[in-house]
């Protein structure tokens, strides 16, 4: 049976992923939620997407896993896309979650609608240290959007600040075309984190080398308001078609 690794991606740590674990336990499968550096107290908020995928090859060959299904969320799926380069004969399985897909040398902001550079320019130049925050109404209405006022809040204090050399830095992925790893990628009905002329899919699918499609309701924070349904999608995404 293989180990899921689930990767969280910006403004996030692992505990996000805390539902999604447990649904997946309930069904009998293993799970593992890493947080990625530049969160917690005292650490670091500047980090490289190196670093990033590091963190998770180490948690893979702590743990001697040899059978992984990788799921990245949003910017975690460029972070899993840089550990399937790292580990390719360890990774059963590549899931994207609404999923951020990079050419070669393209950074994270590459990716968005082009109002999203100036106005994260603006947060991080106010910033004392050079990160991003998500105002809480761009929270509410764009990230989760199907989710009550009070899941709004609670989620939203949460989230951690987000270093902007990670959304600036230019990723190498010569490799990742040329692996031999199937790919699914999960498609959020209700998410409008990018509207619909920059949707994720087409847009973004269209550049993976190997794709199943999969679509399911919930906002780009589904792993806050409908866990069990994910952990379902994610488990029938990895089983193949």
């Amino acid at each position: 049976m293989p180990e899921y690794i689930l990767v969280h991606g910006n403004w996030h740590d692992g505990s996000a992923w805390n539902g999604v674990s447990a649904a997946l336990h309930d069904r009998g499968h293993h799970s593992f939620a890493p947080t990625l550096p530049g969160r917690g107290d005292g650490a670091p908020k500047q980090t490289t997407y190196a670093e990033c995928a590091q963190s998770v090859v180490d948690v893979v060959m702590a743990e001697g896993l040899t059978d992984v299904v990788l799921v990245g969320h949003s910017n975690g799926a460029v972070v899993s896309s840089k550990v399937a380069e790292a580990i390719p004969e360890r990774i059963r399985w590549l899931t994207f979650v609404s999923g951020v897909v990079l050419e070669d040398g393209q950074c994270l902001l590459d990716a968005a609608p082009p109002p999203y550079r100036p106005m994260f320019d603006q947060l991080a130049a106010e910033s004392p240290d050079h990160t991003v925050t998500i105002p809480f109404d761009m929270w509410c209405n764009n990230f989760i959007n199907d989710a009550a006022p009070d899941l709004a809040r609670s989620t939203y204090e949460e989230l951690c600040a987000e270093g902007y050399d990670l959304m600036t830095e230019p990723v190498d992925l010569k490799r990742f075309p040329s692996l031999d790893i199937p790919i699914s990628y999960i498609n959020l009905a209700d998410d409008v984190v990018f509207p619909s002329e920059w949707a994720w899919h087409p847009r973004l699918t269209s550049k993976l080398p190997f794709r199943r499609i999969i679509e399911m309701p919930g906002s780009h924070e589904v792993m806050y308001t409908n866990p069990e349904g994910l952990a379902r999608t994610i488990i029938e995404a990895s089983e193949g078609p």
